[in-house]
């Protein structure tokens, strides 16, 4: 009998020259101008009566930054029938300070008993991942979006949380945080959340700049590669190559740059972080493929494999197969 052989390791070369063809193409749209309308942006709204609803995004942000979606004060989760499980931390977001002017105040437009903010405190508050009791059908829909993602078992095996938040007016579509560990998206466009799963690849390979803030060279990166990714994954639509050209040009003129420039000088980069994200995947589908019960290695087949069965097995199993029949 013929021993097993290994699967055939992904032709490296073949996907990153394929990977770079895509980009090249998408340069290429740009340089041309035959760039579609951009895709309009679909916000994920909670449509449920939370305290954080009413929070400012900087506080709405904090409790994304922790991984939850919606966060409350330990008897605000206990009015809703869930409870803080034992042993979890809180997490502060900052609360107005407001008191009642006593005297009016005509130099800044403030009379007696007028609500003035007087500074901030902090507030402990759960996430509703540190909560277990009655489901909030809403989040539970959420879940399941997250895991209808396209490669998010790449960012599974990389150990990133993966949440979403509402976005509302402040402009934010996704985050990435390097320290943290996690991706945020407050759209369901794919294009956001392949934005910031290359961002994160980015960092994986060491290449991202390590400046504060929104950096061209990440920004654009993230990007080109995003749409680079959902045109290899063959969804050509999502990929939004009118919004990329948008996005790219918005940074790239802060900087005075022209998006071909930009673009060109960071394909190699991009390509690479794309190729990383693609290879993850096979090598995870790969593995996946694996026959049940066989571990890495090679497979020991006995050297009596193809000899007769035991006359008494046989027997047995013959006298089972016809006691069955009748």
């Amino acid at each position: 009998m013929p021993r097993s052989r290994r699967r055939p390791r992904p032709n490296t070369a073949s996907r990153r020259e394929m990977v770079q063809q895509v980009a090249e193409e998408i340069v290429r749209a740009f340089r041309d101008g035959t760039v579609p309308k951009a895709l309009a942006q679909v916000f994920i709204h909670f449509r449920i009566d939370c305290p954080a609803q009413k929070w400012s995004f900087r506080n709405r942000f904090i409790a994304a930054l922790h991984g939850h979606p919606d966060a409350r004060g330990f008897r605000q989760w206990q009015e809703i029938g869930r409870q803080v499980r034992k042993g979890e931390r809180a997490f502060r977001i900052l609360a107005p300070c407001v008191c009642k002017a006593k005297e009016d105040d005509p130099d800044n437009g403030i009379s007696e008993g007028d609500p003035v903010l007087r500074g901030f405190r902090p507030v402990a508050v759960f996430g509703y991942g540190q909560t277990e009791g009655d489901p909030i059908p809403e989040y539970e829909e959420a879940d399941e979006f997250l895991e209808a993602l396209p490669l998010i078992e790449v960012a599974h095996t990389w150990d990133i949380q993966v949440l979403t938040f509402t976005a509302g007016a402040s402009g934010k579509l996704g985050f990435f945080s390097e320290s943290s560990n996690r991706i945020g998206v407050g759209v369901y466009n794919a294009s956001t959340w392949c934005h910031e799963l290359i961002h994160a690849a980015d960092a994986r390979r060491g290449s991202i700049s390590p400046r504060p803030g929104q950096q061209l060279d990440n920004e654009v990166v993230a990007e080109l590669g995003g749409a680079v990714l959902l045109e290899c994954l063959g969804q050509t639509v999502d990929s939004d190559r009118g919004g990329a050209f948008q996005y790219i040009e918005r940074y790239a003129e802060k900087h005075k740059r022209t998006v071909l420039d930009v673009c060109s000088e960071l394909l190699d980069r991009t390509c690479a972080c794309v190729a990383l994200i693609l290879e993850t995947a096979e090598e995870l589908a790969a593995e996946s493929l694996r026959p049940c019960g066989l571990a890495a290695g090679e497979l020991t087949v006995p050297d009596d494999f193809d000899e007769p069965l035991p006359e008494d097995v046989l027997a047995l199993f013959e006298r089972t197969a016809a006691e069955e029949t009748t």
